[in-house]
């Protein structure tokens, strides 16, 4: 379980995050959304420790993040982050990109990395370019490398940063795919998206930020089809009409 309390977030005299609480519970697919600006790709930052913050407490199951003592190398193991970017490097194959952090940090020999990596894939879809390089990948495609990738170390909790907003239209749905294959897994999501009706469909829950705050947060057909808030209501209005 993800538990967030009081968190407070600033930016020199710029609050982004003013005070919110959330729980995130296991198994669960829980999307953030909101207009730009308003604090949801900061969280999903602070939720792997990327981000130092000001107030509160994250507690990753019963890991205080942001405490001293907290070893995040090993705690981010837990906590595989997808960003808009692919990030891969683009001298090394596909297969190479995946196998390269479980060699590396969990130090596992490179023949059972490779057979991991080419697992990974697969799972996503990519098992027959696994000895392509990133350049001759399409854009969906090199965001379901990014995916495997992270998916590589085992984590306990995927966070995805608006993986679709860099996407033609017509490349989201393969990506997408992949986040429902994720979701039948059992895998926990917290997912920040502009694609409500993804969300609608495929969350548990969506919570709705606005300037830093929480406005609405509940089962995900409620807060997109019957949003009890005004504010969730005018966003809703503006973004789906």
């Amino acid at each position: 379980m993800i538990e967030i309390k009081n968190l407070r977030k600033s930016y020199g005299r710029l609050e982004v995050i003013k005070g919110i609480n959330l729980k995130i519970e296991k198994g669960e697919v829980f999307c953030l959304i909101g207009g730009s600006g308003s604090g949801k790709s900061t969280l999903l930052q602070c939720i792997n420790g990327l981000e130092p913050i000001q107030a509160g407490n994250i507690i990753v199951d019963g890991i205080n993040v942001h405490a001293k003592e907290t070893d995040l190398n090993k705690l981010r193991q837990k906590l595989g982050i997808v960003f808009q970017q692919y990030n891969a490097f683009p001298h090394l194959t596909a297969l190479e990109n995946v196998a390269l952090a479980p060699r590396l940090v969990k130090k596992i020999p490179k023949a059972q990395a490779l057979q991991l990596a080419i697992e990974h894939l697969e799972f996503v879809g990519l098992g027959e370019r696994a000895n392509m390089r990133p350049a001759s990948l399409s854009g969906g495609q090199q965001q379901r490398l990014a995916i495997a990738r992270a998916l590589a170390m085992k984590p306990d909790y995927m966070l995805f940063d608006e993986i679709t907003s860099a996407l033609d239209p017509e490349l989201v749905g393969e990506v997408l795919d992949t986040i429902r294959k994720l979701k039948a897994s059992g895998m926990t999501i917290i997912m920040v998206t502009h694609d409500i009706a993804f969300a609608r469909e495929s969350a548990d829950k969506i919570a709705f930020f606005d300037s830093g705050l929480i406005c609405e947060v509940g089962d995900a057909r409620q807060v997109v089809n019957e949003p009890r808030e005004e504010r969730t209501r005018q966003f809703l209005e503006r973004v789906l009409h």
